[in-house]
């Protein structure tokens, strides 16, 4: 058995009991979207297993620290990640929860055990940020010339402005008005 994967005891089908386990757990990278977290550590976990009747709970929590690039600005920034791990299986034969759906539990397999990898990706994947950005007012990349406009303004913006206004005044037909002069 390796450390992601428990092998229940038997007594641990009566009903009411739990045991707690914990461990390390080596993922070097984890990819959401477009995003690509790389742990340099392994992560560490602890769940409680609770016989509620019939079926195992299993709930606990993963955590670890990765590094990812910021969506904005590129810079490498670290997240701290501390999912929490849920999983449901039922034992045996028994029936089918009216009130859950079927990708909301799993069977017990003959052989007892309990694979946690599963339910710590899933717990990990949750607790990404929609967004990895280095602060909360990056700046970002400038879109021309690719400087990072957190360290300064790299003059781009405001050329493109003036080139905007150039253009915006050449198109109007009111702008050969400008230089009319008029007698008094």
């Amino acid at each position: 058995m390796d450390s992601t994967t428990i092998e229940i005891p038997s007594e641990l089908f009566a009903p009411a009991e739990s045991s707690s386990y914990s461990g390390v757990f080596e993922l070097p990278e984890l990819v959401a979207g477009p995003d690509v977290y790389a742990f340099a550590e392994p992560l560490a976990w602890n769940v409680i297993v609770s016989n509620t009747g019939d079926a195992l709970l299993v709930s606990g929590t993963v955590t670890g620290l990765a590094t990812t690039a910021c969506a904005r600005c590129l810079d490498p920034i670290e997240v701290d990640f501390q999912g929490d791990i849920e999983g449901y299986f039922l034992i045996g034969e028994a029936e089918t929860p009216e009130d859950m759906d079927e990708d909301e539990f799993e069977r017990l397999d003959d052989s007892n055990t309990i694979d946690l990898v599963p339910l710590m990706k899933a717990a990990l994947l949750v607790d990404t940020p929609l967004v990895p950005l280095c602060r909360d007012d990056c700046k970002g990349i400038c879109p021309d010339c690719g400087a990072n406009l957190n360290e300064g303004d790299c003059g781009c913006a405001s050329k493109r402005e003036a080139e905007r206004l150039a253009e915006a005044e050449a198109a109007n037909p009111f702008a050969a008005l400008k230089n009319l002069t008029f007698d008094e």
